[in-house]
């Protein structure tokens, strides 16, 4: 097996990065986030029409980003495969400092740009995942992925946002203030939004024959309007996070993509959204966790939490 190799060596580095099955999740990956960033019309997201409501990036700066980011896909399944006999209460620590190092390229890629943050922790946390499930001769599903990712998160919600929380982060205010557990929250969860919301409607349109970009934009949507989108939040406060919410509820209770002007409906909303400062990042990691468990056998439902 190869974890009979030494992984302290570039041998059993060389030889895992190398593996056809390791390169595909990277690719996967990259493409996750190209699908994401190049879906439009967004409401207040970076597209291929415009920068949303950010003034500091544009789409170069994701498909830059993108690139940076996927070639960090391996090394956080070699971490996965060489740890996985270790309990996953232990694994989160190990991870920190790959993700910082593929922030840092990230940044680099950028010009200092955070484009992908919150999805450089969701992601890593999926490749680690696979490698842990990889080793351990398990099969790879969204399932199993999910379950992982929760089982390596459990307590950090409670370690980073509950205990001493005096507000000192945008994170902590927002969770002291309204609960908002943000990304970590989702993923101690086992991206239990994404399990139980977007995924089952980006996957029954697409078995319905609905092009990817319009399943895409209904999950999308559908994310929007029950996430606790610590972005917006952090930008609009609650009544603007409310108000993002209700207006996705709206246009998903209207038809959503299924509306002869959905696109139309889904520009004025853009239009709206870049009005107020508001962009939900948040719900847009997650759609890129979406289409990437996507490509994932199901495997059997089991609730993680």
């Amino acid at each position: 097996m190869l974890t009979s190799f030494d992984s302290d060596s570039a041998t059993f580095r060389l030889e895992i990065h190398r593996l056809p099955w390791v390169t595909r999740y990277a690719r996967l990956a990259k493409n996750a986030m190209l699908n994401e960033v190049n879906l439009t019309p967004k409401p207040g997201l970076v597209d291929t029409h415009n920068s949303g409501a950010h003034k500091d990036m544009d789409l170069t700066d994701f498909y830059r980003s993108s690139e940076a980011i996927s070639i960090w896909i391996p090394y956080f399944i070699e971490y996965g495969m060489t740890t996985h006999l270790q309990p996953a209460s232990d694994i989160l620590y190990g991870i920190r400092p790959l993700g910082l190092a593929c922030e840092a390229s990230m940044y680099k890629a950028t010009s200092g740009v955070n484009t992908h943050k919150g999805t450089v922790f969701s992601l890593g946390l999926v490749a680690t995942a696979i490698g842990r499930l990889v080793s351990s001769q398990k099969a790879v599903t969204q399932q199993a992925v999910c379950r992982e990712v929760a089982a390596i998160s459990r307590g950090l919600v409670a370690r980073e946002l509950e205990a001493n929380n005096q507000g000192q982060t945008a994170g902590q205010r927002l969770f002291r203030e309204f609960g908002l557990s943000g990304a970590r929250g989702e993923a101690e969860s086992g991206f239990q939004s994404v399990l139980q919301v977007s995924l089952p409607v980006y996957q029954r349109l697409i078995a319905q024959g609905i092009s990817q970009d319009r399943a895409l934009l209904q999950a999308l949507l559908s994310l929007m309007a029950v996430n606790g989108d610590t972005n917006v939040a952090s930008r609009g406060g609650i009544e603007g996070l409310i108000w993002l919410q209700e207006s996705a509820q709206k246009f998903l209770t209207a038809g959503g993509v299924f509306q002869s002007d959905y696109i139309t409906k889904l520009q004025a909303l853009d239009r709206q959204c870049i009005g107020l400062n508001l962009s939900p990042g948040g719900s847009a990691d997650l759609l890129i966790v979406t289409w990437f468990l996507a490509q994932l056998p199901e495997g059997q439902h089991k609730n993680v939490n």
